[in-house]
């Protein structure tokens, strides 16, 4: 008997799991199971062990989908053992012992870096963090240009915020060195640096379509051809 591993979709910054909306709605089509799972955004370490958590709760093989911040977390909740592929969407790719800040320090930064903003919020025992989000009038330009506009204002007033402390903590495993992986590389992301997407799939040695035009909000834009890159590594992991 053959079982299709189930998909567990990992959102980014600024977004929430109803990005994948589109996404869900095509993979179910196929009959294939899907979980969108809700990523805290408050750390890395700390959201990737509760991706692998929630990976770890489901019965059988499990594919870990994640776009952009997403990405560096399937990375480390992808030693799993029941994790037998990743797909990265517009998605950073580091390695072990590497930040995100390092990796996308490697090539020009993105427009997003010089429109973000900052604010702060209570941690229980600390201090205050700090937590960022895109500026509103910006936000369409940067994350979803290619998304109706009235989509986007909605998108931009309904941010969820990210720790900055993201930028600087270590990813602790590198699970594309022991897994299958593929990659969906956005040619017109003005959010994460193409180049950055480009250079951590190579290195993954990921499986790769690029689409031009493609903003970073391209499951929302382009759900058919996000799911056609899912539906892949379903079928080449399914056993």
């Amino acid at each position: 008997m053959t079982t299709t591993p189930t998909v567990v979709l990992v959102h980014g910054a600024f977004a929430d799991a109803g990005s994948w909306s589109g996404v869900v709605t095509e993979l179910r089509n196929h009959g294939v199971p899907v979980v969108a799972a809700a990523n805290p955004l408050r750390g890395l370490a700390s959201d990737a062990a509760y991706i692998a958590a929630v990976a770890a709760r489901i019965d059988g093989p499990v594919v870990l989908v994640g776009h952009s911040y997403g990405g560096a977390l399937i990375t480390v909740a992808g030693t799993a053992e029941n994790v037998v592929g990743l797909v990265y969407v517009a998605a950073y790719v580091p390695d072990e012992g590497e930040s995100l800040g390092e990796l996308q320090g490697r090539f020009p930064l993105s427009s997003l870096v010089s429109n973000l903003r900052e604010g702060t919020y209570p941690v229980v025992g600390g201090e205050a963090a700090v937590e960022v989000t895109i500026a509103p009038e910006k936000f369409p330009e940067i994350f979803a240009a290619d998304v109706p506009a009235e989509v986007t204002a909605v998108l931009a007033v309904s941010q969820r915020p990210l720790s900055a402390s993201v930028f600087t903590e270590t990813a602790s495993a590198a699970a594309w060195r022991t897994k299958p992986s593929w990659a969906l590389v956005a040619g017109a992301d003005q959010a994460i640096n193409p180049d950055v997407e480009r250079f951590g799939a190579e290195r993954a040695g990921a499986t790769t379509v690029e689409l031009e035009g493609a903003s970073h909000a391209v499951a929302v834009s382009r759900p058919s051809a996000v799911a056609r890159l899912i539906l892949d590594a379903v079928s080449a992991t399914t056993r």
